[in-house]
């Protein structure tokens, strides 16, 4: 059972930020914003709080009724029938309510930036991310979400060298991030005479897309280059000095941007990544500090790590992390299936969590 104490906190808490909210303080526009989400992520965990409290109350006073002698035959049938159905509805209540206390990932409802690159392999490798990619793609038309290039360069044999994209809807940080690590494929190049098999890999980074409210970038640790963009084999494909390279200076972080034809345009997007990228390395620096297992744990955005192995003669998708194999390569290829895949990865990472609370 849940303590009754542990419910009560979070219920005043939520009652603090309605008073705050109402303009019971004077707040700055920004901490408006950040009270208003802690307001809104509080809301349905005190619903359910509350009904669950309802809930063992009137337990507690079934179980009185029940044990009075003042109770008469008819009453106490009928309170030992609520009491029995009640019973069976309290243990899902209170996991519903365990799995909405457990420690939240702030980003959880962020948009998300994926950066995919090709690892070892040469051309299949490239091939490969183009794969990933169109995966991705799909699966966010799954979800109701908006899949964006930010910026890209292709192989000359087909795919991608890498590719950034960012994924917009609810969500979309929460699902995504299991996808970081590395990704490895099996399978008969179109080139391969003898039938070979060949592994080659990508790895994928997932990253919280941020705001300014998220993180401030200081004007004076930033260096910005403005350069005339290339194309393949270093030919201009643009008569003006349209592309921008910006180096966080105090973390050595380079983005560079050159899809655009117009440097403003370049310009923002590479800041967009360049945000996404510092406030990504800030977050991992302060989550090793506070967990040294924290590499162990699903969904800690370990690109190092391998993650995941397509196997194409098989069919077969086999997830690491939690040994799940599925025998379904092309649903999960065409986006469809990969709902299966993340959904077992947020559950296994779900029931470690509790498990870690009850020790």
């Amino acid at each position: 059972m849940i303590p009754r104490e542990r419910l009560e906190q979070f219920i005043t808490r939520h009652q603090e930020l309605e008073h705050l909210m109402s303009g019971g303080e004077d707040l700055s526009s920004d901490d408006f914003v950040k009270i208003s989400r802690e307001y809104s992520d509080l809301t349905p965990v005190v619903g359910k709080a509350k009904e669950y409290m309802d809930a063992i109350s009137e337990m507690q006073d079934l179980d009185e009724m029940i044990a009075s002698g003042d109770t008469d035959a008819e009453m106490k049938e009928l309170a030992e029938s609520e009491l029995l159905a009640l019973k069976e509805k309290i243990p899902e209540m209170e996991h519903q309510v365990q799995l909405m206390l457990l420690p939240k990932d702030v980003d959880d409802e962020k948009n998300a930036m994926l950066e995919i690159r090709a690892g070892t392999g040469g051309d299949e490798a490239a091939l490969f991310v183009g794969d990933l990619y169109r995966m991705y793609q799909k699966y966010a038309a799954t979800q109701g979400w908006r899949f964006e290039t930010v910026s890209s360069s292709t192989s000359d044999a087909g795919g991608f060298k890498e590719v950034i994209i960012s994924v917009s809807g609810p969500g979309a940080f929460a699902k995504l991030k299991y996808e970081a690590g590395g990704h490895r494929v099996q399978r008969v190049p179109e080139t391969e005479t003898q039938g070979r098999i060949h592994t080659s890999a990508a790895t994928v980074a997932v990253m919280p897309e941020v705001e300014e409210i998220d993180i401030k970038l200081d004007e004076k640790d930033l260096r910005i280059d403005i350069f005339r963009a290339s194309g393949p084999g270093g030919q201009s494909v643009n008569t003006t000095d349209s592309a921008v390279r910006i180096v966080h200076i105090p973390t050595g972080i380079t983005v560079q941007q050159q899809d655009e034809k117009s440097q403003h345009k370049n310009k923002a997007k590479a800041m967009k990544v360049l945000m996404s990228r510092v406030y990504a390395a800030e977050k991992e620096a302060r989550d090793a500090e506070r967990s040294a297992d924290r590499k162990d744990q699903i969904g800690s955005g370990d690109r190092s790590a391998r993650i995941r192995t397509y196997n194409f003669p098989q069919g077969r998708m086999t997830d690491h992390r939690i040994n799940l194999t599925l025998y379904k390569l092309d649903q999960i290829l065409a986006g469809e299936g990969l709902e299966e895949v993340i959904t077992a990865l947020i559950t296994e990472d779900q029931a470690a969590k509790l498990a870690a609370m009850e020790d």
